[in-house]
């Protein structure tokens, strides 16, 4: 039997937050006194819960419980904001008119109706985590140490956790839109460390997704065992390569970390509305080869980054940001997209009700081209190929980057050679994305823990990329 989100009816989400529909009606009516164009109230009970292995044992586990109310007020493209940590209404009240502050003072105050909006769910579960115990959990999570140290006699230590939380959101606005989600998440994490002659390598593995307890099963304990292991083994053999400008394949899966801090990031349609983005005048125009596709998506059913609608009340969607090398859409929030007389493309997102809502990516790929990745490695007679990122940074505005590479390979007359490790890749997001020559037809959606953060907010994400050649980019090496 499925858990839906449709289970759960307003009158029980209602419950759940001790407010009725009138009391919403009151608070929207108080944040509109002072002149406010639109309002909008973020309501969330969230269960977070952990568990983590050091030494061979499971010695830790926590719990946390957040519940409160954000209020948001906007007059043109400015933002008011308040929270509670409660629903109290004299509280929320007080709240409103807090948000309400950043307005005229022209009291445009209505009765607003209310109008009961219904999503399709994307992360239908068959047990919830809220009805899992401890033990339950423990469990697994010894099996997957004990994995890691079956597959290879020189795994010394392994840390592991297992993260879940369990998410309800109501949202109302003066629009009258009333809704509610149901959102869970878990994520599984397992690190290990090698030592072989004097020497000590790590390697890690994670999966992430918006699902219940049936996430957790010896197929999935296998597959994270067998990736940590692997990796960190490559290690021993991998050499840090002469560096310079060189051609870059980047392998399928999660080299989309590229895409979405590189390019992702510039699409945000706040930092074009504010000329921050380096595409602030590329709408429309050609930004790259036409067999180019970019999306922003989330629609994806039990992936991390997915949402049923986003934090501003809109039905989620797939976004095409770039299409057939024509930069097509921005990704907006309400504000935004009303500053560009654009629709909002589900991208106004949160990290919780403390924080009001700004233009987010979701699952962020680029869409299969026609190419194998073996002919795209065939086709470069010196090089690297790359898919385990760790970390980068990169400057919105100009799209400069660097990248923290964990392991690759060497490419040498068109096969991959010795594997690499911990080079920096080195580019321009924009020429990068002008540079790509081939596109490979294995789009490959990674499922790791990926958080984006975006202006001191964390929100969960998605990426992905199939193999693609960058002619040039920066490999800093030896």
């Amino acid at each position: 039997m499925e858990y839906n989100t449709k289970d759960i009816g307003f009158n029980s989400i209602l419950s759940r937050f001790g407010v009725t529909k009138s009391d919403l009606q009151a608070v929207i009516y108080e944040a509109l006194k002072k002149g406010g164009d639109y309002a909008d109230l973020f309501f969330e009970h969230t269960f977070y819960n952990n568990i983590s292995l050091h030494d061979g044992e499971v010695n830790r586990a926590s719990s946390n419980i957040d519940y409160g109310v954000g209020i948001r007020v906007v007059t043109g493209d400015q933002t008011g904001y308040a929270y509670v940590e409660n629903t109290n209404l004299d509280e929320m009240l007080r709240a409103a008119r807090t948000a309400s502050s950043i307005a005229d003072g022209q009291n445009r105050s209505r009765t607003v109706s209310v109008n009961e909006t219904g999503f399709n769910n994307l992360y239908p579960i068959k047990k919830p985590w809220l009805d899992v115990s401890v033990a339950d959990k423990k469990g697994f999570v010894q099996k997957l140490n004990d994995r890691i140290f079956e597959l290879d006699n020189r795994v010394a230590k392994v840390n592991i956790s297992l993260n879940d939380a369990t998410l309800y959101v109501l949202f109302f606005n003066s629009e009258g839109t009333l809704c509610h989600d149901y959102r869970p998440m878990c994520v599984m994490f397992a690190s290990c460390a090698m030592e072989a002659n004097g020497r000590i390598e790590s390697g890690s593995s994670s999966r992430a997704y918006r699902k219940g307890f049936e996430f957790l099963n010896d197929d999935l304990i296998d597959i994270l065992a067998r990736e940590a292991v692997s990796q960190t083994s490559l290690m021993f053999e991998a050499v840090q390569p002469k560096g310079g400008e060189m051609p870059v394949v980047m392998g399928a899966g999660g080299s989309g970390i590229l895409l979405h801090e590189a390019i992702g990031h510039a699409f945000e349609a706040d930092f074009n509305r504010k000329n921050v983005s380096i595409f602030s005048d590329k709408l429309g125009k050609q930004v790259c080869h036409p067999s180019i596709n970019v999306v922003d998506d989330g629609t994806l059913e039990n992936a991390r980054g997915s949402i049923n609608f986003d934090d501003e009340g809109i039905v989620t969607q797939k976004t095409h940001i770039v299409k057939d090398g024509i930069l097509d859409s921005y990704l907006h929030d309400r504000i935004s997209a009303k500053y560009y007389g654009a629709s909002p493309t589900g991208n106004g997102r949160r990290q919780s009700f403390r924080y009001p809502p700004l233009p987010r990516m979701r699952v962020t790929y680029m869409e299969s081209g026609e190419m194998s990745e073996e002919d795209i490695i065939k086709s470069v007679k010196k090089g690297v190929f790359v898919d385990n990122f760790t970390n980068g940074q990169v400057q919105i505005g100009a799209g400069d980057f660097t990248f923290f590479v964990k392991s690759g390979y060497l490419i040498e007359d068109g096969k991959l050679t010795r594997p690499i490790k911990d080079i920096n890749i080195i580019g321009n997001g924009p020429k990068a994305l002008s540079d790509i020559t081939m596109v490979g037809n294995n789009l490959k959606i990674d499922e790791g823990a990926w958080t984006c953060g975006k202006d001191g907010q964390g929100v969960p994400v998605g990426q992905g990329l199939p193999s693609v050649l960058v002619k040039s980019l920066t490999v800093g090496g030896v």
